[in-house]
């Protein structure tokens, strides 16, 4: 019951960054981009960093099954259709803006917060379910998150703003989006008491998770940046990603609770 305690605040602070997110643009300064991708790349480090020094070894423990490989794969494909919906949907209202003359930009609001609060949400799962599991795990669900989250929570709020949101306001709903992970982390929570399959699920579902952001959404972007001294600033910022999730797996305590 400890992991309780654990997975709540971790997803609290993963909340927080939403607010955090957003003090930049208060402060009138406009996030370089080339922080961005820094962050993006130390992203990807820490999501690479944790499915292969802590989720894929607890998997080697258990032993891989047809369910573990069925398990990833769905993983995989929740985000990659949460992503084909958002953008379906942002064309749809491109093409439907083209036709009337109107500017699109109102309605990107609406569509961002709902999409980031189902990926939230499915974070705030992915948090609890790995802290009943152990607390290392947890705690590197909990890192992992945490660096996708600042990049993304700074582009959500940029999104808002555009969408004609005052500072105020795009704050608001930016915070009230991310606690979705509070409400992921409580619906966790309760599968891993009640649900016997939820903790062999939720490992692997992880890893499809974590993959598919790193891989599909995030590399790309790096791709779009080419320069070789960018290439090394990527390759840098991505073997530091690494390198903190190696710490987490030295230092963090072997046992669950």
């Amino acid at each position: 019951m400890g992991y309780i305690i654990y997975a709540l605040g971790s997803v609290m602070v993963v909340s927080l960054i939403a607010v955090i997110a957003g003090i930049p643009f208060f402060m009138k300064k406009q996030v370089p981009h080339s922080i961005l991708i820094t962050l993006m790349s130390l992203s990807v480090g820490t999501l690479l960093g944790g499915v292969f020094l802590h989720f894929l070894p607890e998997l080697a423990e258990e032993g891989y099954t047809t369910f573990t490989a069925l398990s990833i794969i769905l993983g995989f494909l929740v985000f990659l259709l949460l992503e084909k919906f958002i953008h379906w949907h942002h064309s749809k209202k491109s093409e439907d803006a083209c036709e009337c003359g109107h500017s699109h930009a109102y309605h990107l609001a609406p569509l961002n917060i709902i999409g980031d609060g189902v990926h939230n949400f499915l974070d705030g799962l992915v948090i609890a379910g790995s802290y009943a599991v152990s607390l290392p795990l947890g705690i590197a669900a909990t890192t992992s998150v945490i660096f996708h989250e600042i990049p993304q929570e700074i582009a959500d709020f940029g999104i808002l703003l555009y969408a004609g949101l005052s500072k105020t306001k795009a704050i608001l709903f930016n915070f009230l989006s991310a606690t979705a992970a509070i409400a992921g982390a409580v619906i966790g929570i309760i599968f891993a008491e009640k649900v016997q399959w939820f903790s062999d699920l939720i490992i692997p579902f992880a890893i499809g998770n974590f993959l598919y952001i790193a891989a599909s959404n995030l590399v790309p972007e790096l791709h779009k940046h080419c320069k070789i001294s960018e290439t090394i600033l990527h390759i840098i910022a991505i073997t530091a990603g690494v390198g903190i999730m190696l710490l987490v797996a030295i230092l963090a305590p072997e046992h669950a609770q």
